[in-house]
C-alpha cells in the first residue's frame, strides 16, 4: 500500500566525492539512488535497509533502494540526479528553476525485481 511523504532533495558530501567518477560510476548511482527514510516511516511501509521502493509524483515514477536516515517522520531526501529528475515538474515559477523542495511523493514497496 502507498504512503504519502514529502521529498527534500539535495547534494551529498559522498555524491560530490564521487562525481569525478562520472554519473554512471556505481559508487555515484549507489549515493543518487539512495532514498534516506526514518525508521518509523520504514516500519510503516514494511521496508527494510536496501529494500527498492516506487516514488510516484504527477510527472513520474522512479525506483530507489531505502536506507536509514535521521529525517522526521513524513519526510524524505534524496540527492540530486537522474532519479529526482524523473520526478521534477517543468514549471520553474519564473526563477527558471524546478522545484526540487517539499514534494509531494506516494512511496510503496517495490518487488518488480
Amino acid at each position: 500500500m502507498a504512503k504519502s511523504f514529502i521529498l527534500i532533495t539535495g547534494r551529498t558530501t559522498k555524491q560530490g566525492r564521487t562525481i569525478h567518477l562520472g554519473k554512471q560510476a556505481k559508487d555515484y548511482i549507489d549515493e543518487v539512488s539512495a532514498l534516506e527514510m526514518n525508521p518509523a516511516d520504514m516500519e510503516a511501509l514494511q521496508v527494510k535497509e536496501g529494500d527498492r521502493v516506487r516514488l510516484r509524483t504527477d510527472h513520474g515514477s522512479s525506483v530507489v533502494r531505502c536506507k536509514k536516515g535521521t529525517v522526521p517522520p513524513g519526510l524524505l531526501f534524496i540527492a540530486y540526479g537522474q532519479f529526482v529528475n524523473a520526478l521534477v515538474g517543468p514549471d520553474t515559477q519564473g526563477t527558471g528553476m524546478p522545484n526540487t523542495k517539499g514534494i509531494e511523493v506516494e512511496v510503496e514497496k517495490d518487488d518488480s525485481g
